[in-house]
This record gives C-alpha cells, structure tokens and sequence, in this order.
C-alpha cells in the first residue's frame, strides 16, 4: 500500500501540495487527473523517491521511500520526458535496467519486443516521439515492478498503441498485483482504465474515490414547471451550477439520484430528468467550482 499522511512539498516557497492524505491499494490502476501545474508530477517523484517530503511522510509498505533502495527498485517510474544513455539503443538500455532491477524479467522483455514493432539495435535519439515513448514503456514494464508510475502515459502514441498499453497495464494488474499510477490533465485516457481517480488541483485532492463510487455522486438535472418555485425550494440540494429558460431549469447537483429525484418530485414539476455526467464532466463542473477553468482537461 501507498500512503501518504500530511504529505507536503514546496519549491522557492511555492507549495507544490499541501497536506495530502491518501492510500493507495496494491493491484489497482489508479488514475491521477489535474491540469498542468496542479502537482501531478510532484507526487510521482515523491513516490518514486525522487523527491523527499518537506513535511509529512510517503510510505510504501509502512516504510518511507526517499533513501530507501529497497523500496525504491520495487518502483519503476516514466516520466513525461524519459531519460538515455546518450547514443544508446533498446537492447543497451535493456542492459542497463538489468544492472539496476534484480526484478527485471527477460521473458517479458522479449515479449514487449513483439508487442511494440522497434528494432531493439536502432539508436533511440533517432527515434521519433512515439517510438521513444514505446521504447521507454518497454524497458519499464520489463522490470515488473510492484508500482509503475506513468506521466502522461499515452502522450506520442497513436490509437492502436494506445489500447496495447492498456491491455498491458491491466495484464500486470491481474498476473502480479502490480499498482499502476498514471498521471494525465486528459481523463478521457483514463475514463475507462482506472478503477480508482484522484483529482488534484493547486497542490490539493479533490476528490479520491473509485471511479464507480464518483460517478454515482454528481448528477445533471433538467426540470420543467407551469410555475417556478422559489430559489429558496431548491436550498436542500447542493447545486453547483444552474440555468434557467423559462419554466426549465437545468442544474448540476451533488448527490444520489434517489435523493434528488425524491426532491424534486416534492415540488411537483411537470418534468423531471436526472442523469449521470461523464467523469470528463464531473471533473470540468468541480473545478469551475473551485474557480479554474477547466477547458484543459478536455484540450
């Protein structure tokens, strides 16, 4: 298990996060959402050990991960901007991981070779962007490690590679528990991979449930009356965002829908519709609650 308690980083008196608390279970794809400067990225090195906390702890196991060798080679992290040896190739970087992975796998690596079409010989500072994304997910993957730490996982990558990555990452889950976090501002690559989503915004989580359990939260509502209550009538419902036309009023609501509609239903309307928002919407309606402007997540 992940954990962190209080955890918290700044950079030249910028808090990068701000006392977050979170675990994080074994064997799970976790999907970390938040725009470009929200902190993502901070909380991989963090967990990879990259990165010391500057007040609370991030533990693995019970254990801290900064200057602990033992945990830190049970992570393999991927950055948004994967590091070479310079003028290295696939197979001399396979070398290299092997040097630093007791864990690496030959079989798996083989495999990937299969999977990814490169030629393992083919200098990677030749390679285009994807293919150097490919090349870097390779040696990755092939060290099995427990947790995989993912930094825009799919950026370069064309649709068919896109889909091979997630077959992958589910395939690890499923044969050896390996924990997955991948850390994205789009969470339509995420949306159906993850079975957990945290969503960090100012260095601070949002939210941090299973994406079954957030959707069930927020819902869209669009009801019609021949008269308008009063604005007060609508005071038990926790709105974020409203619109009237006319009699029709249109509302994101948190809440359950039976708790809503129950509600809404009181106030006799001639119409009632309450339907689930996708996760991409979810997470737009929460931050401009916040007061970001979310088109990024969707750009």
């Amino acid at each position: 298990m992940i954990k962190g308690i209080g955890l918290t980083k700044t950079f030249e008196n910028k808090v990068a996060l701000d006392t977050l608390n979170f675990e994080i279970e074994d064997g799970c794809i976790y999907g970390l959402i938040g725009s470009n400067g929200s902190g993502k990225s901070t909380l991989l090195r963090l967990i990879s050990g990259v990165y010391a906390p500057d007040a609370g702890a991030l533990l693995i196991d019970g254990e801290p991960v900064f200057n602990n060798p033992a945990k830190k080679a049970q992570v393999a992290f991927l950055g948004d901007t994967p590091y070479y040896l310079p003028q290295a190739n696939i197979k001399e970087m396979a070398d290299f991981y092997r040097q630093m992975y007791e864990s690496f796998d030959n079989k798996v690596y083989a495999r990937l070779l299969e999977i990814f079409p490169l030629n393992e010989k083919m200098r990677i500072a030749t390679m285009s962007k994807g293919m150097q994304r490919q090349a870097a997910l390779i040696l990755a993957i092939a060290t099995c490690p427990k947790i995989l730490l993912l930094d825009e996982a799919f950026d370069g990558l064309d649709v068919v590679m896109r889909q091979v990555l997630k077959n992958i990452l589910i395939e690890g889950m499923e044969d050896r528990q390996m924990t997955t976090i991948i850390a994205s501002h789009n969470i339509r690559e995420l949306e159906d991979l993850c079975d957990h989503i945290s969503l960090i915004h100012n260095g601070q989580l949002k939210f941090n449930d299973s994406a079954d359990r957030l959707k069930g939260k927020l819902h869209k509502v669009q009801i019609a009356f021949s008269e308008m209550p009063p604005e007060e009538a609508f005071s038990p419902l926790q709105v974020l965002k409203s619109e009237r036309t006319g009699m029709l009023l249109q509302m994101v609501v948190r809440g359950y829908k039976d708790e809503i509609l129950e509600h809404c239903h009181r106030l006799s309307p001639l119409f009632v519709e309450c339907i689930e928002p996708s996760l991409e919407e979810m997470f737009i309606y929460e931050l401009e609650v916040a007061g970001y402007d979310a088109k990024s997540l969707t750009e």
